[in-house]
């Protein structure tokens, strides 16, 4: 409001200017779902490199075969991960802590054997107890995890100075275990006597890992925030990654479902793995019928890669490639922008050493009109990611979300926009809120068409923003709705290339 004018003299009022710049979403971060050595269970951990992932779950696994796909996407060229452990069966070490008046039971932070190598170590020195003044209630703890097979070596330690048994001692041995440590928690209620100075070790064998997952751990019948669904913990995944139960078992069709459907209300992605059973391409071709229900939100990728194993002495064995091709996909997004399809020359698979099923040209074409993407060996350039068809890109489908880079970039869009044009909610439905709607959406548009984004010369021909009273009628102003109207132009990747030779005959003399 303009200041009241009261003297005479200047007078500065600062004016609105009505930008509201609107930034663009990541576009790959990866969610991965699957089982882990140790980690946070049903809650998704975002990790930026594979050493991330070594620290908080543990690294390499011979029975997580998820553990195998996120060193494949971080290998590839992915940056952003979301980390979902799910487990079955699984239990919690726990360390008996003896005091005069019972056991102070601390568990393990979370499920698995990684549990069974932590050590306690609780002494008196703490500063309440500093002659001449005393704190019965008060100790020292220190929680130990030792290297596996070791006795002295320790892979991690944590202090925890001047706790109290004490329920209202600001420092009490349940409320700050909770808050700061990522090694161990209290179990039940907590004795009336401090624990006796000394080490106390885990009970032998009493955390476990559990047996390997089924599809219930990843889609679970009355899902709570569990398995796949933990993800609505998080704020943001453009692709998914569900890597095979174990390494003799993928996940059910009933599984890709769930996960495609999950990835249409998040506007996601989907990766889909290969079955085991296709061990050729006869197989694929007739297999990609019924492997699971077709989607513009999902993409299908054979055959399975073979890389080195380092736990079976760098072995070449076989693994699903959803990892390696979110890598890519992070990699091509980085470079050239989430517009660019994911294959070609470029798209070469870091860390394969080759194929499980070598294709030739016929074999690909094949498979190519199905909407299954293919791997490829050539010569020089290696192994490389060879198609960018959703699975709704089938030739006989006709649809418009043919391509993969058509669906991402729209997916995109409509990310970016939501979060963008949060401000209009309960503003005036009017005239000047739509201008600046039309300015604000449009400088994006222009951002995105400057960058090579979409068809056309001119932003004419490559986008359109329309909010007016031709897309928002009086009945949508008395019903509260604003309608905005954007289309794009995308570019499609060219997938055929077709070279004509003519040749050029001599002129005959007359």
């Amino acid at each position: 409001m303009p200041a009241t004018l009261t003297y005479p003299g200047v007078y500065i009022e600062e004016i609105p200017s009505g930008v509201r710049t609107i930034v663009g979403v990541a576009t790959s971060i990866t969610a991965f779902v699957g089982r882990a050595l140790r980690g946070p269970v049903n809650d998704p951990v975002r990790i930026q490199s594979f050493s991330d992932y070594v620290r908080v779950f543990g690294g390499l696994a011979e029975m997580s075969t998820m553990s195998y796909a996120v060193q494949q996407f971080f290998l590839n060229g992915g940056i952003d991960a979301l980390i979902v452990r799910v487990h079955r069966n699984g239990t919690k070490a726990i360390l008996n802590v003896p005091t005069s008046a019972g056991s102070l039971m601390l568990e393990a932070a979370n499920e698995g054997a990684w549990g069974n190598n932590l050590r306690a170590t609780v002494n008196h020195n703490s500063k309440g107890n500093i002659p001449p003044a005393t704190d019965p209630d008060e100790f020292n703890l220190e929680i130990e995890e030792l290297v596996p097979g070791s006795t002295t070596e320790v892979a991690q330690k944590e202090s925890f100075l001047n706790v109290s048994r004490n329920a209202a001692s600001p420092r009490f041995i349940t409320t700050v275990l909770a808050q700061e440590s990522k090694l161990v928690r209290v179990q039940g209620a907590v004795p009336t006597a401090r624990p006796d100075p000394g080490t106390t070790n885990a009970t032998p064998n009493s955390g476990a890992d559990g047996s390997a997952i089924q599809d219930a751990q990843i889609n679970p019948a009355s899902p709570n925030k569990d398995g796949l669904f933990a993800l609505e913990k998080a704020d943001l995944f453009n692709l998914l990654c569900i890597p095979p139960l174990d390494r003799d078992t993928d996940i059910a069709s009933s599984t890709r479902d769930a996960a495609t459907k999950y990835c249409s209300d998040r506007r996601a992605m989907f990766i889909a793995d290969p079955p085991s059973t296709w061990n050729d391409v006869t197989a694929a071709e007739t297999g990609v019928s019924s492997f699971m229900t077709r989607s513009k939100n999902a993409a299908a990728f054979f055959p399975r890669v073979n890389i080195q194993d380092p736990l079976k002495e760098n072995r070449l064995i076989t693994f699903a490639p959803c990892g390696a091709v979110a890598g890519i996909m992070a990699r091509t997004d980085a470079t050239r922008g989430v517009w660019k399809a994911p294959a070609g020359i470029e798209a070469t698979i870091t860390g394969a050493r080759e194929l499980s099923v070598k294709m030739t040209d016929g074999e690909n074409g094949r498979l190519n009109p199905l909407g299954l993407n293919c791997l490829r060996t050539f010569p020089v350039t290696g192994h490389v990611v060879w198609g960018a068809r959703t699975l709704d890109g089938a030739d006989q489908l006709a649809s418009e979300w043919k391509y993969i880079p058509v669906r991402r970039l729209a997916l995109y869009i409509e990310e970016s926009l939501f979060r963008g044009t949060q401000w209009v909610v309960f503003e005036p439905n009017d005239e000047p809120t739509w201008s600046q709607i039309r300015l604000n959406l449009g400088a994006f548009m222009q951002n995105l068409f400057r960058q090579g984004a979409f068809q056309g010369q001119s932003p004419r021909e490559a986008y359109f923003v329309k909010c007016d009273k031709e897309t928002t009628t009086q009945d949508d102003i008395n019903r509260g709705v604003v309608n905005i109207v954007v289309g794009f132009a995308p570019l499609k990747p060219a997938e055929f290339v077709v070279i004509k030779i003519q040749q050029i005959a001599g002129q005959v003399a007359a």
